[in-house]
């Protein structure tokens, strides 16, 4: 592909048309359109249509015009990357995204560590599905996804999964909400307010609680484990969440570890596209994770 050509439809993209990218580009419209009109060949898709005496990008533009730029984005920061000094601290700009399944307080304690080197960090963090920021970390608009499950090799994406390390599951209680008996009998007919059916650890509790004849009376099924949490600070039932958090749980929403057990382990893994990690901020945040705010990641 021809770069060239690819600048000039996205100047024209971004410009609103022929003319106005030509002013901008210090070139006629003539050679403008003719530059675009071999990309065109060369991708064998149009890229505009004419709409009154206006042109508008087709679907088939607008996919393009995404991927320009990330081109051109790249391109700036290899410039800028390139043009800093050798001696002394790096400006860097760091893209991680977090599975919304993750904690906030984990995902915080897990990611903080990238912004205590001697490097001047920029971090951009976003939060989504799983399965989305695997697809923008792919495109290498991401480079790190911070998740409570691997990388399944089912899925087509070529990155790696470096294991952070494991926590404990406890179950918490409002300070209001009376149970009878002790852990976890307890949690018999009580009423439960359990992860989302797609959470890794929602699967591990009902294998659980089969296992232990424990039958709860489900109130509510939350994606959001801070609204879980509102609605267990209120009282509405009993929730779960990283044993690793239970002093800071406690303390934030006024309630009380009512147990705990060892059998139910929430995993946390940082997924990039590199096997040997070479980014600094990843590399701060493993080595961090496995110093000691995690359990072992066998563990």
């Amino acid at each position: 592909m021809n770069f060239k050509h690819l600048h000039y439809f996205w100047v024209a993209a971004r410009a609103g048309g022929i003319v106005k990218a030509g002013e901008q580009l210090h070139t006629t419209p003539q050679t403008l359109s003719s530059q675009i009109k071999l990309l065109e060949d060369r991708l064998g898709r149009r890229l505009f249509r004419k709409s009154g005496r206006a042109l508008e990008l087709t679907d088939e533009g607008r996919v393009a015009l995404g991927y320009a730029d990330e081109i051109f984005a790249l391109g700036t920061a290899l410039e800028s990357a390139l043009k800093q000094p050798r001696d002394g601290p790096r400006d860097i700009e760091f893209r991680v995204g977090v599975a919304d399944s993750v904690a906030k307080s984990v995902a915080y304690h897990l990611i903080e560590p990238a912004l205590n080197g001697p490097d001047r960090v920029r971090m951009i963090c976003s939060e989504g599905k799983f399965g989305d920021l695997l697809g923008a970390l792919a495109l290498h608009r991401l480079d790190l996804v911070v998740a409570d499950e691997p990388l399944s090799r089912k899925i087509s994406v070529k990155a790696f999964n470096h294991p952070l390390g494991t926590s404990p599951i406890s179950f918490y209680a409002a300070k209001s909400l009376q149970l009878e008996g002790t852990f976890p009998q307890c949690l018999n007919g009580a009423p439960m307010l359990l992860p989302g059916a797609a959470s890794p650890t929602r699967q591990q509790l009902e294998l659980w609680l089969t296992r232990h004849h424990i039958k709860p009376r489900v109130v509510g099924e939350f994606d959001d484990g801070a609204l879980t949490k509102a609605f267990g600070r209120e009282g509405r039932g009993v929730f779960l969440s990283a044993s690793v958090l239970d002093d800071e749980t406690e303390a934030q929403y006024g309630v009380r570890v009512i147990g705990r057990s060892d059998e139910l382990v929430e995993h946390f893994f940082a997924i990039s596209v590199e096997r040997r990690i070479s980014h600094p901020c990843v590399a701060a945040i493993t080595q961090a994770a496995r110093r000691g705010f995690l359990g072992p990641p066998g563990g």
